[in-house]
């Protein structure tokens, strides 16, 4: 099996929120995971530059315990406008990044580490460089998945259309991608083919699942990972296609 060494970290908040763009007033929803923009600006914080996206592949796992709503306000001329805001509180974001080489930068940020809003606080729990491995089978929850790839394959989770990567070179030129957003657990697994509905469909074509082999499952299946892009073609990669490119 194919295997390659990635960046895994582990960040922890108290609260966070991912708007939605096109709310404006009364109330803004939250996603209920980080979109791949806001992951690319995590990024750009802790590294202390706007980085190149080329090149770059990110897979995340994220939780929280609970939804709570916040009453805050904004001035419009001499208006002020209250308005609700959807909180998630204690979140947790597992991401892997193919960029072992920041591990350094990462254990000594560049500015205040944040998730979503500038005042939503978080800080790096773990640091570590993994192997991360092909395998015949995982399982996936609290994470992101390209439709375009995944929608034939899985009847699970809801389709959102997220901010994919914001240009600040062209006056914060954003573009927007479509995902399925997945809480449930589903299973790539050969072996479970028609005893469980919450199966991932492979197909002859299909590459074998990269998974983290540190996180298993009561049946001992390993988390699987699911890479992105913020400026690529989302699709399932091949080691050689995993560039390490400079940091």
């Amino acid at each position: 099996m194919a295997t390659m060494q990635v960046l895994k970290v582990v960040a922890e908040g108290l609260v966070t929120s991912f708007r939605y763009p096109h709310f404006m007033w009364q109330k803004q929803p939250s996603y209920e995971l980080p979109p791949p923009a806001t992951i690319y600006g995590h990024l750009c914080s802790a590294l202390g530059e706007w980085l190149d996206p080329r090149g770059l592949r990110f897979a995340y796992h994220f939780t929280y315990s609970g939804k709570v709503e916040d009453m805050e306000h904004i001035h419009t001329g001499n208006t002020i406008m209250p308005f609700h805001r959807e909180l998630l509180f204690q979140p947790r974001l597992t991401l892997y990044l193919n960029r072992p080489e920041w591990e350094q930068a990462l254990r000594q940020p560049r500015y205040v580490v944040v998730l979503g809003r500038s005042q939503d606080l978080f800080t790096y729990t773990s640091i570590s460089r993994i192997t991360v491995e092909q395998a015949d089978r995982a399982y996936y929850e609290h994470t992101l998945l390209p439709y375009d790839n995944w929608s034939t394959r899985v009847l699970a989770g809801n389709v959102a259309v997220m901010p994919r990567f914001v240009d600040y070179n062209r006056r914060r030129e954003a573009s927007f991608g479509r995902y399925l957003a997945l809480s449930s657990k589903i299973v790539d697994d050969p072996d479970t083919i028609g005893k469980q509905a919450m199966l991932v469909q492979r197909y002859a074509d299909s590459p074998l699942p990269w998974v983290d082999p540190e996180v298993r499952d009561r049946h001992a299946l390993a988390r699987g990972l699911v890479w992105h892009s913020f400026v690529e073609d989302d699709y399932d990669y091949q080691p050689a296609e995993l560039p390490d490119l400079p940091a």
